[in-house]
């Protein structure tokens, strides 16, 4: 049976639209305040209906799916309506504003007994899988490091969105960007145990949207971590950095290292690159294995292609079948916590551990 599907924002929100209609389901409806913006991307994908408010298009449409990317502060609200009309979610990172109201969520789907699955998409280029796959010839690891640069809003003058109010997005670049890290570190190599941070602002006189005070959400974030299995880590998070617009992943151990680089440069960007090196041996490139995706559209399109169609294929699956979703909500709750001791680190000045 074809799945219906309603997708609420539609900025990254957009992307799902063709990694859903890649797997064959039927996007049915759309949702985002500016109605007359909502009405020409639906034009674009062929969607049918277009509504400004969520609550409206879940009554009327009633998606079997429904997508959420919104501002972090309406997830759980949004998500436990979806779940009390029958609709399965998979929600846009962070999963809610707090671990405690993520795991609100956990417990929506499961009385539910919903699939639902949380939009870490970044598991799924090709060189990251290939990653995945190569984890267990490291041996015992020693250490790692992370970044993720992009130069969005390194202008002073650009103009502020909902991402720069805290009480909106619940946090900054970590949220936006950093959380992608955290799980690709979590779903590699095991949960963190604990960690330390600072961050900063870039422009104080920036305000967050609308105006009426501060931009309040930190624009750079530099951590340091233990992991419960013993490897050290760090990450460099910033959505400030000119020039720039790449990510990264570098491991280290005692049956060699690993090095992951996504840059959006070159014919096949959207797989990523691999690079492996043996005991005593030099960097080799490992390609990728995956097949190869289909081209067309823009940046956002094959994002969407690349990233999201296989992790929408993996959720039909457990619809499907029943099989255990991943990335869960649960592994949203999870990266969650790391992201409130992060949060907590960096206004203390201090190690703080990451809850269970």
């Amino acid at each position: 049976m074809t799945q219906t599907v309603g997708i609420i924002g539609l900025g990254f929100g957009r992307a799902h639209i063709p990694a859903f209609q890649a797997n064959g389901c039927e996007v049915v409806a759309l949702c985002q305040r500016d109605e007359a913006a909502a009405q020409k991307v639906a034009e674009a994908y062929g969607v049918p209906h277009v509504f400004a408010q969520w609550h409206t298009m879940l009554e009327r449409a009633h998606p079997d799916i429904v997508v959420i990317a919104t501002p972090p502060r309406l997830h759980a609200e949004i998500a436990a309506r979806a779940f009390a009309g029958g609709a399965h979610v998979l929600c846009e990172k962070p999963l809610a504003m707090t671990r405690a109201e993520a795991a609100t969520m956990v417990e929506a789907a499961a009385r539910a007994r919903r699939v639902a699955m949380t939009g870490f998409n970044w598991r799924f280029p090709a060189a990251m899988r290939a990653l995945h796959e190569r984890v267990g010839t490291l041996g015992r690891v020693f250490h790692l490091a992370g970044r993720w640069l992009g130069a969005r809003w390194a202008d002073e003058t650009a103009t502020p969105t909902w991402r720069m109010d805290r009480a909106e997005a619940g946090h900054g670049a970590m949220g936006d960007q950093g959380v992608h890290l955290v799980d690709l570190v979590r779903w590699n190599f095991g949960e963190f145990k604990r960690v330390s941070a600072q961050s900063g602002i870039a422009y104080p006189a920036r305000t967050v949207a609308g105006g009426g005070r501060g931009a309040d959400a930190e624009d750079y974030c530099l951590v340091s971590a233990e992991l419960v299995a013993g490897a050290l880590l760090t990450l460099a998070v910033s959505r400030v950095a000119h020039g720039t617009n790449d990510q990264s992943l570098e491991i280290f151990g005692a049956g060699g290292s690993l090095s992951y680089q996504f840059r959006r440069v070159g014919a096949r960007w959207y797989e990523g690159e691999l690079h492996a090196a043996t005991p005593g041996g030099a960097w080799q490139p490992v390609p990728p294995t995956t097949e190869a995706v289909a081209p067309g559209g823009d940046q956002i399109d094959m994002i969407g292609k690349a990233t999201i169609a296989p992790l929408v294929a993996h959720m039909l699956d457990c619809i499907r079948t029943g099989a255990t979703p991943s990335p869960s909500f649960e592994d949203g709750m999870r990266a969650q916590a790391v992201l409130d001791a992060i949060g907590e680190s960096a206004a203390r000045r201090k190690w703080v551990d990451v809850a269970g």
